[in-house]
């Protein structure tokens, strides 16, 4: 890949969220935000169950693979059972692989092994990362943190792009900041815009996804300007 994510932060990360691309023109949507700046792609897979949304899946990936060979592609997997998902999305180009804390155990009964889990996504080739819903307390990822690559701290409810901020998941930010390592990036996803990101760097996030405020934006390079300075 171009970049790893695993290197040492020295800012804040890009993540070009597609759920709000115009998905009649996506190649040239996903070239515009990264000739402007946008470091990688985030690609939010929703299975209509873990949340009411249905949205992408593996063949989307792998078009953006084809079309992009070098860029980093970072997948959400909003879904009830990620380990259904693992090799298909390996296949299809996945750079990364994150799931929730939600669907594990012992957070749900019968609810996927965490731990054997992130092995199978690290021996599919790909990066693993957890993600925490908004009231979700972030004390269930400690088992797991020196393990990941990633944790994404929602900062909306998920299922849907253009929800408003909520700021209280910047106290969750910072208590896992303290307790992961230089290796480890700290992402958050939802409501950020450059009047939100600044907070959520602070906190302690230094990837952040953004949605409707960069692909529904005027002017595209700005945004992406504001949020690689955010906190600065």
């Amino acid at each position: 890949m171009s970049f790893a994510i695993t290197a040492v932060p020295t800012g804040s990360l890009v993540a070009a969220s597609i759920l709000s691309a115009d998905f009649a023109h996506m190649a040239q949507e996903c070239r515009d935000v990264l000739d402007k700046g946008a470091d990688l792609l985030h690609v939010d897979v929703m299975d209509g169950h873990f949340v009411p949304n249905l949205t992408m899946g593996p063949d989307m990936c792998r078009a953006l693979r084809r079309h992009f060979p070098d860029v980093y592609l970072d997948v959400h997997l909003m879904v009830q059972r990620p380990s259904d998902y693992v090799d298909v999305f390996a296949d299809a180009g996945a750079s990364l692989l994150s799931f929730h804390l939600e669907v594990s155990g012992p957070m749900r009964d019968g609810g996927e092994d965490a731990h054997a889990l992130i092995d199978r996504i690290h021996g599919a080739g790909m990066d693993a990362g957890m993600v925490i819903n908004p009231p979700t307390p972030p004390d269930g990822l400690e088992p797991y943190l020196s393990k990941l690559e990633l944790v994404l701290v929602m900062s909306v409810n998920p299922g849907r792009s253009g929800q408003k901020f909520i700021p209280e998941v910047l106290d969750k930010t910072r208590w896992i900041k303290k307790r992961i390592g230089p290796g480890t990036r700290l992402e958050m996803d939802g409501g950020l815009n450059p009047q939100t990101a600044p907070q959520a760097v602070t906190a302690g996030a230094d990837m952040l996804v953004t949605a409707s405020a960069l692909f529904g934006a005027v002017d595209r390079a700005t945004v992406i300007d504001q949020l690689h300075g955010a906190g600065s």
